[in-house]
């Protein structure tokens, strides 16, 4: 279905406003998708994300400064992230012995099994996006998606 028939378009549109309309639209279905797979554990994808960056630390914990510049969505607030994650017993959270004001957060035993659970889930949701597209057609998209967000200013 191209973007005019989503969007009920009657007006011709240049390729630049449907290549980003395409996006726009492409991104909300993907995360409704990924939405509904986190439902059952109580997760956002902005919490999901925080585990996956904890679980990357390979057992080090992580400041709040390092969670915020990997996360995908930089608006987030890391902070109230943490507090929920925090609710469920999946991170921990200390204050840094040699500075006070320097927080660090780790992924507990129950984070990272929630993790392991979701890890196959995760796997079918992003194959399942990718079954009519080949290979080569994946690392095009990749490389176009890749140029396309590099603006020069």
């Amino acid at each position: 279905m191209t973007i005019e028939e989503v969007i009920k378009s009657t007006v011709k549109m240049d390729n630049a406003k449907k290549v980003i309309l395409n996006i726009m639209y492409t991104q909300n279905v993907i995360q409704d998708h990924f939405s509904e797979l986190m439902k059952p554990y109580d997760l956002s994808g902005e919490q999901y994300n925080v585990l996956r960056i904890l679980r990357g630390q390979k057992g080090n914990p992580a400041n709040m400064c390092v969670i915020q510049e990997r996360m995908l969505a930089k608006t987030s607030n890391t902070t109230r992230l943490v507090d929920k994650l925090l609710l469920k017993d999946y991170v921990t959270r200390n204050v840094c012995p040699g500075n006070r004001r320097k927080i660090e957060v780790s992924i507990t035993q129950k984070g990272l099994d929630v993790l392991k659970e979701l890890d196959p889930k995760v796997d079918e949701h992003e194959r399942s996006f990718a079954r009519n597209i080949s290979p080569e057609e994946l690392e095009l998209l990749n490389q176009l998606l890749e140029k396309y967000r590099t603006q020069e200013n």
